[in-house]
């Protein structure tokens, strides 16, 4: 478990961060986050959003988990947004550390984890997962 702190002045492209093969939206903009916020509502599914950095280590190891959660919870719409790419957005959200999970349901923050925790992170996709099989 672990999660970066403060800024790296040295972040390099090379870095990117891997999810293909996943389920997973790379947010590139703010109107492409708002778009996909808009849309999850509209369908009426809880969003994941991933806030990392391309130089954090916990953020680089927790990618393949992420991504594999997005291909076993389809119901689900993962996000992922990087902090240095989106300072704007990232500031608005008060990203602690990286990664930051945040749980949204129509837009609105309905759970948080902070750090790279597999368990926990695991542990909170189960209990939406559950929840939003009993709403159906």
């Amino acid at each position: 478990m672990g999660n970066c702190l403060g800024r790296n002045s040295t972040s390099n492209s090379d870095l990117r961060t891997d999810f293909s093969g996943g389920n997973v939206h790379v947010i590139l903009s703010r109107e492409n986050w708002d778009q996909k916020i808009s849309e999850a509502a509209k369908e009426g599914k809880i969003v994941v959003a991933n806030f990392s950095a391309s130089w954090c280590g916990p953020c680089r190891m927790m990618a393949p988990v992420y991504t594999q959660l997005s291909l076993n919870n389809p119901h689900f719409v993962f996000l992922t947004v990087d902090v240095d790419d989106l300072m704007d957005l990232s500031s608005s959200w008060n990203i602690p550390a990286t990664p930051t999970f945040f749980f949204l349901k129509d837009g609105q923050q309905i759970d948080k984890l902070v750090g790279a925790n597999k368990p926990e992170l695991e542990r909170k996709m189960l209990a939406l997962a559950e929840s939003f099989e009993r709403s159906m």
